[in-house]
């Protein structure tokens, strides 16, 4: 084995190594950029929602109490605007969604799914914590979903969730007897989950991911041919020409011209004691003819 197939061989072994964990770490790192930036987004959209709700609290329900006792108005129940306000949003964006899924909902529409209901059961055995992430998933691939408690905090929410009998006759012809009712004071009763797709930010971190891996090995591969150009100029075929100088003046050829390696590197400095040697062994064979004369 030549030097120049052991010199390769380490090359090779080290750079596959060394792009094997830099293929490791930056799909992680892209993926994890990715899951953070659908993150951001279902912050976003949540946020949204939160604001929607505010909005229909603090100005829109206040206009319309007087109206409220002739008929139900969906439109000052916060819930209601939040979801409306994601329904308009999913006709451009159909795989985001918003829904405040609630155990025992007034409207039907807000009962939660199997999925749902296990984050609100999980807000009720953690009611310390404010936030809960996850992913699963969905026909439209994996989603990433966001969620918050709902818990009953104001005692004038119980006027339409403590029973059939307190509750507004408006509310009771809109939606029946019997659904929402029996909520109790700080229980968490719902959540606010949002869930936004993750298949396309995932995709788009692959395709980084496989766009820096062959950037990469092509640095690699042109660094392999450069220093494999050196490795011949600048050390191989210098070794090879000291070799054969060496081979003839071994067999008696001690009329060969010297070396005449210009630079300041090892082999050059090699090159420097052949000649030496080679004057050396020349004025010694001078002197053992004139002795011998």
């Amino acid at each position: 084995m030549n030097l120049k197939v052991k010199f390769n061989l380490v090359l090779g072994v080290a750079g596959l190594v060394g792009i094997g964990c830099s293929a490791i770490f930056s799909y992680q790192l892209l993926q994890r950029i990715a899951r953070e930036e659908v993150l951001d987004t279902a912050r976003v959209l949540m946020e949204s929602a939160i604001a929607i709700r505010g909005y229909t609290s603090e100005e829109i329900k206040p206009l319309l109490t007087a109206q409220q006792k002739k008929r139900f108005i969906p439109q000052t129940v916060p819930a209601y605007s939040a979801n409306r306000f994601v329904t308009q949003l999913q006709k451009n964006l159909p795989d985001y969604s918003y829904k405040e899924a609630a155990l025992n909902p007034t409207n039907p529409v807000n009962r939660a799914q199997t999925w749902e209901a296990e984050i609100v059961d999980w807000f009720k055995s953690n009611e310390a914590e404010k936030e809960f992430i996850g992913e699963r998933e969905s026909i439209a691939g994996p989603v990433l979903f966001l969620s918050h408690p709902i818990k009953l905090t104001d005692p004038n929410c119980l006027a339409c969730h403590d029973t059939p009998a307190n509750a507004p006759k408006t509310l009771l012809e809109t939606y029946g007897g019997n659904n929402g009712f029996g909520w109790k004071l700080n229980d968490v009763v719902a959540a606010q989950i949002v869930t936004v797709p993750m298949q396309i930010p995932l995709q788009r971190a692959e395709r980084s991911f496989y766009i820096f891996l062959a950037l990469i090995s092509g640095v690699f591969v042109l660094g392999c041919i450069l220093l494999n150009i050196l490795l011949h100029f600048m050390v191989t075929k210098r070794i090879i020409t000291i070799s054969k100088q060496a081979d003839k003046v071994s067999m008696g050829g001690l009329d060969v011209a010297e070396l005449t390696f210009k630079g300041n590197d090892e082999i050059t400095s090699l090159s420097q004691s052949f000649n030496r040697m080679h004057r050396s062994l020349v004025n010694a064979f001078e002197m053992l003819e004139d002795k011998n004369d």
